[in-house]
């Protein structure tokens, strides 16, 4: 089976469809857990699975410096390393390379650098990020590419945008010929109309099975963001999904699929979740708050995730501050969860085109602000 992706539905820009891999369907707009070192933190692959997500993404950087991409492929590939069967994705490496920013010295053949863990040096090119991911057993692989952080001027954002591109074609020659597996480009350009133009001319002259959008969500604001993305999807291929990386908080993924993005990852709701910041649909709660301690109620309602279908607040509250490892369990799949309910929800109006009715529904409950305490 090829990867391909088909288009269902569409609602103004907003998009529904399907990847298809053979490791199984990514319903999209999908939101992808990341699972930085082979785990999604706190959370078995099975539960994982349970929250609704199709496919999970992987870190290129992490996993060569431990346990190494090569003993993992002697292992049997990623898939069998972590117990996940269904599809991956693994970022390049390149945004953990470039925010070492005192431990690396750049240029046109790759990048050296220093191990966060040990201090060893190390190189990643184009050409063994592809070999990287190769070996993981990637469903999908991301090009390698440097992201510069926000605010920046023009003409670093320029030349940082056309090394991308260069080492964009090394990336597609170096992945070759993979059944199977896809290779997504990435535009770069920062908050520059005609730079992120011309990235995306160039991606599409080199072609890729998908097209992701970096570069973003690195210190721009949500406004920006939202106005890159207003004429940066147009510039994509429509018949191709389009990924924009590392976003993001709820109301950013809302935007962004308004504005046809059709995949996302981001920490945030597991690395919120192990800081007792729990998103619900009226809103942020942090756990923490003893305004909790003696609440009987869950934190949600209309929930039907472990966290909210079986224990308080209170309690919650209490395993928490305890410092309880089955806090950040449960609060984890709670906003996982949560986060795979969005998507379903965007996936049902998209199809039905009802997207701003469900848009201004969102919106209303996250407006409401949390319950009153008791």
């Amino acid at each position: 089976m090829k990867f391909d992706f088909k288009l269902l539905g569409v609602d103004g820009q907003a998009r529904t469809g399907v990847i298809e891999t053979p490791r199984g369907e990514v319903r999209t707009p999908a939101f992808m857990p990341v699972g930085t070192a082979a785990t999604v933190k706190a959370m078995l692959p099975g539960s994982v699975r349970e929250t609704g997500a199709d496919i999970l993404l992987g870190n290129t950087y992490h996993l060569m410096l431990r346990p190494t991409a090569e003993r993992i492929d002697r292992l049997g590939g990623l898939h069998r390393f972590m117990n996940w069967e269904r599809p991956i994705l693994t970022d390049s490496g390149g945004f953990q390379v470039m925010s070492l920013a005192g431990l690396r010295k750049l240029d046109e053949h790759g990048v050296t650098f220093k191990s966060h863990i040990d201090g060893s040096r190390h190189e990643l090119t184009p050409e063994r990020s592809m070999e990287i991911q190769r070996l993981l057993g990637s469903d999908i692989v991301m090009c390698f590419d440097e992201c510069p952080a926000l605010p920046a001027d023009d003409t670093e954002v320029a030349r940082a945008m056309r090394l991308s591109m260069r080492w964009a074609a090394r990336s597609k020659a170096a992945f070759g010929d993979r059944p199977g597996h896809a290779l997504f480009g990435i535009m770069q350009g920062g908050v520059t109309q005609d730079l992120r133009e011309e990235s995306a001319a160039a991606l599409r002259e080199i072609g890729f099975d998908g097209y992701a959008i970096g570069g973003l969500a690195v210190g721009e604001g949500q406004a920006a963001m939202f106005g890159v993305l207003d004429y940066a999807t147009g510039y994509l291929p429509e018949d191709r999904p389009r990924y924009l990386m590392g976003v993001g908080k709820p109301d950013d993924i809302v935007g962004a699929v308004k504005r046809g993005v059709d995949m996302m990852d981001c920490v945030l709701p597991s690395r919120s979740g192990r800081t007792g910041q729990v998103f619900t649909r009226r809103g942020v709660v942090n756990i923490k708050n003893a305004r909790h301690q003696d609440d009987p109620r869950p934190l949600d309602e209309d929930c039907t995730c472990p966290a909210c279908r079986n224990y308080s607040r209170a309690y919650l509250h209490h395993v928490f501050r305890s410092q309880e490892i089955i806090s950040s369990m449960l609060l984890t799949w709670h906003n996982l969860h949560y986060y795979q309910e969005i998507m379903a929800g965007m996936r049902a109006a998209i199809a039905e085109e009802q997207f701003d009715a469900w848009e201004a529904d969102f919106h209303a409950g996250r407006a409401q602000g949390d319950i009153a305490p008791l």
